[in-house]
């Protein structure tokens, strides 16, 4: 029995990189906004702490799946860095992951 494999996909390398990149920029977008600009802005326009996580999870979850995506496409194209692209996505999400437990545990109080 013989095992098949989903064939390479069509899509120039460039646009597998792109993935990545977005990928990266939206993981960068969610820590820039939980650790630079939540802890300064919403005290100063008088919000309340829990709002920062509130919008933090969702923006992780999504970052989550572009990693996950960028992670398939790199795999599907059979790119020559699929390991190193691979291995920097699974940290990625490994600290999103935990980042996105932590802040709904502040939102659990």
């Amino acid at each position: 029995m013989a095992v098949e494999t989903a064939p390479p996909l069509a899509e120039p390398q460039g646009a597998v990189e792109r993935r990545f990149s977005q990928s990266m920029a939206v993981s960068g977008t969610r820590c820039l906004l939980t650790y630079l600009v939540f802890p300064f802005l919403l005290p100063v326009l008088g919000m309340a702490d829990w709002v920062g996580p509130a919008i933090s999870v969702p923006i992780g979850l999504v970052a989550i799946v572009f990693n996950g995506l960028s992670i398939r496409r790199f795999w599907r194209a059979d790119h020559r860095l699929k390991w190193p692209v691979s291995t920097v996505n699974v940290a990625v999400i490994g600290l999103l992951c935990y980042l996105t437990v932590g802040d709904l545990v502040e939102l659990a109080g």
